[in-house]
């Protein structure tokens, strides 16, 4: 055992040969040592730069992977056979924004993205009336091209002054909407709502200009009819009735076969609206009730308030990539009153559920009560706030036209649900994702039906004095320790 020991000893104490070489034959010697450490910080830059001619992937820390790309960005541009070029004019390689969009080539060759210096490529400064100094972003392909700042890179939330990055939408969209054949275009009707796009659903127009749509508002009076070009017509909560015009257009439009996104809050007081109605009996909707919907129970409900309703999504084209979710949610719901299923298919309309409440949900009617249950009257029961209509037109020419009512619309403003909320509604949970689905099933574009990367995170730019003290850090610190050690040894040399 005693031998044993002995030799386990000396196994542990004897020098390690590479060690003592180090020490004996190099840093016994200052001009030996200098070129040690020349050479250690030559292996260092060797490697450096071989890793970044590798041109790996970042990784990424961010807690919503805004800087790798997403699968549904690879699925949307992988088969593209046109080749795309993006220009970071003024932009160096260690733009992380650079570093997201080189990721594109690893799904498809033919889209390639390069930083580049305005002053070696006169050819895009003369195409872009490009000046020395100039920064900016070039999407092209063929003759089409898109040209993006850094502020259209990013959104702002608006009560905290916070950056939230939507580069990848942004990047995505751009590329498909130089390579794509046709745009789809959405209008939205004005004049009749409360809600608009510009004065309550800013965030919702930036997504849907992110989902490559072109979108105009419509003055129905000034035109006299919906324009032929439009894809979908978006209509809003109606606070007065249509007139003549509007309805006879509408009416008009439905019968070509087009469709149409309706999104109606909750009604507090009862409105006359017979050509608002007029239209909705077409496919088969009854006129809204005054009333709103609140829940009773408290996993279908937020923050414990009972008309922020979390509705129970269903399982359709529309809805198949939040279907059992409880992403969306819900303010001042309203409940979609149907013709019954026997005259809906003497009328040649098809019904889909898209979203319902629980059976604890009811229908309040009695504003002047405070109670968080239903009073006497008022009915208890799961209520439809989400459907699909298409309503057959000519059945011997196959022409629909399609209609898709969810009984909301704050949920996809630019309001906040809750006081001590700092987004709008429309940035909440997958609200955004359910009306941006639908629009695409309404356009006829199914692959972008999809449930979406939240850009929910804020991005991070270091200051410049922040940037030097990183700096600092990462050079500055370690050179010291380096010189700081040689000292230590020489003097300890000079001793022995």
């Amino acid at each position: 055992m005693k031998e044993n020991k002995k030799i386990k000893e000396n196994k542990e104490n004897k020098p390690n040969k590479f060690l003592e070489i180090i020490k004996k034959k190099w840093l016994i010697d200052g001009t030996r040592t200098t070129i040690l450490v020349l050479a250690i910080v030559a292996i260092f830059v060797g490697l450096s730069v071989w890793m970044h001619n590798l041109d790996l992937t970042p990784i990424d820390f961010s807690q919503e992977k805004l800087y790798t790309l997403t699968d549904e960005s690879k699925e949307k541009i992988k088969d593209i056979d046109k080749d795309v070029h993006i220009y970071f004019v003024g932009y160096d390689d260690s733009d992380s924004n650079l570093s997201l969009a080189k990721q594109y080539k690893d799904s498809n060759e033919k889209i390639v993205a390069e930083a580049v210096n305005i002053n070696n490529r006169p050819d895009l400064a003369n195409k872009y009336g490009l000046e020395t100094g100039s920064k900016g972003i070039i999407v092209e392909s063929g003759e089409k091209s898109k040209v993006l700042t850094d502020s259209d890179l990013v959104t702002y939330d608006t009560s905290t002054y916070e950056t939230i990055s939507i580069a990848e939408e942004k990047l995505t969209s751009s590329i498909i909407s130089v390579t794509s054949n046709k745009i789809p275009k959405i209008y939205f009707l004005e004049g009749y709502s409360d809600y608009t796009l510009s004065k309550n659903m800013n965030y919702l127009n930036i997504y849907l200009q992110n989902e490559i749509n072109e979108i105009e508002k419509l003055n129905v009076l000034q035109t006299g009819k919906i324009p032929d070009d439009c894809d979908t017509l978006v209509i809003t909560t109606p606070s007065k009735d249509f007139d003549d015009v509007a309805t006879n257009a509408i009416t008009n439009y439905i019968n070509s076969g087009k469709n149409i996104l309706w999104l109606n809050a909750a009604i507090s007081e009862k409105i006359d609206l017979p050509n608002v109605n007029k239209i909705l009996e077409t496919y088969g909707v009854k006129p809204f009730e005054t009333g709103i919907i609140r829940e009773t129970d408290t996993k279908k409900m937020i923050a414990q308030l009972p008309e922020l309703i979390l509705p129970e999504i269903q399982y359709a084209t529309v809805t198949k990539d939040l279907y059992n979710s409880t992403g969306v949610i819900f303010v001042n719901a309203t409940k979609i009153n149907l013709i019954d299923d026997k005259e809906l298919e003497e009328k040649n309309i098809t019904k889909t559920e898209l979203a319902k409440t629980s059976e604890g949900a009811y229908f309040r009617t009695n504003f002047e009560t405070e109670q968080d249950q239903a009073t006497e009257g008022e009915e208890k029961q799961s209520y439809l706030v989400g459907a699909e209509l298409e309503k057959t037109i000519k059945e011997e020419e196959s022409v629909t036209s399609k209609l898709v009512i969810i009984g909301e619309n704050i949920f996809i403003t630019d309001y906040q649900l809750m006081q001590n909320s700092q987004s709008p509604a429309i940035e909440l949970a997958q609200n955004k994702d359910l009306v941006l689905n639908a629009l695409a099933y309404l356009v006829d574009r199914q692959e972008d039906i999809t449930a979406r990367k939240s850009t929910g995170t804020v991005t991070y730019t270091a200051t410049e004095q922040q940037d030097t003290i990183i700096r600092i850090i990462i050079f500055a610190v370690p050179a010291l320790i380096v010189i700081a050690g040689l000292i230590v040894w020489q003097k300890r040399r000079r001793k022995k």
